[in-house]
């Protein structure tokens, strides 16, 4: 068993989620298709991973997120569901097996996200890139979209995705710089804008997500608008943050969806292109839907 570690001491359960969180879970064929090809390939999704409340509406809908190098993750976000610990070797094998789980499910958008490997020289930015490349050859119609960690500001391991050749260049903000300590402790925000705004002056489309309700304010929210609005960020998610178990942090509020409304319009007049944003928005939401929204990239 990995060895496991948490940010915080046991914190109170939250306390009953709200009307509008109620998710009817439905199976159906392409969810079991999904199921049946990430167990014989051994494929991780951070849909699974993360319990992500949306999973029974994404598959049933043949979208998924998968999550590459491995299942353990190197950082222990207070928010995060996924194993913190030492990771395993790396599966050189993997984007092959990814590939083939694309051609296999014939998806026409791919999302493709990993666990933090600090303990790598380049975070894993050689699997991205090979995923990339693998998918390229036996799915040519498929869209790509990476959501990459930070590198820990790396820009030669940023340049190795990039130079594969993504269509969308993800990395999540999560929150609001003053949470960082206690959100993402081993993450900075300045580092966060970089590697987005080192990917925008490569000629990529961009995409962020921040999560809703740890306790930031809305003049907060509205100070991150703006930054991402400086560096070019073409898409936006904004979402409720939910505790996953009670060594978590908990959720401080819960944001109305009329909020929601109200940020994604000032966040589309302020200059973003698109903003997603609901109490069950996460960053791949409506992936693929987003992304035909900007044909000019394909």
């Amino acid at each position: 068993m990995p060895d496991r570690h948490y940010l915080t001491p046991p914190q109170p359960r939250t306390e009953r989620l709200p009307a509008w969180f109620k998710v009817r879970p439905v199976t159906g064929e392409n969810y079991f298709k999904i199921k049946g090809s990430l167990d014989r390939l051994k494929l991780h999704t951070v849909c699974e991973e993360a319990r992500c409340p949306n999973i029974w509406e994404c598959w049933n809908k043949k979208t998924a997120t998968f999550m590459i190098l491995g299942d353990i993750c190197t950082r222990s976000c207070g928010f995060c569901a996924v194993s913190f610990g030492r990771p395993n070797e790396l599966d050189w094998d993997e984007p092959a097996r990814l590939a083939e789980a694309v051609n296999v499910l014939g998806l026409d958008h791919v999302v493709i996200t990993s666990v933090n490997r600090d303990e790598l020289k380049n975070g894993g930015a050689e699997i991205f890139a090979a995923s990339v490349r693998e998918i390229r050859k036996s799915s040519p119609q498929c869209t790509i979209e990476v959501l990459i960690p930070d590198f820990r500001g790396k820009k030669e391991a940023l340049e190795m995705v990039l130079e594969a050749g993504p269509n969308i260049l993800a990395h999540n903000t999560e929150t609001v710089p003053r949470l960082y300590p206690e959100v993402r402790p081993q993450a900075k925000y300045d580092r966060s804008l970089q590697i987005l705004s080192w990917s925008k002056e490569a000629g990529s489309l961009i995409k962020t997500g921040l999560m809703l309700g740890l306790g930031e304010t809305s003049d907060e929210v509205r100070n991150v608008i703006s930054d991402l609005v400086e560096i070019g960020c073409d898409i936006l998610t904004l979402g409720q943050y939910l505790q996953p178990t009670q060594r978590h942090l908990p959720v401080r509020r819960f944001v109305p969806p009329d909020e929601f409304t109200q940020l994604k319009m000032e966040g589309e007049e302020m200059g973003l292109a698109h903003v997603e944003a609901g109490p069950l928005v996460r960053s791949s939401y409506h992936a693929r839907q987003q992304a035909r929204e900007f044909p000019l990239i394909w």
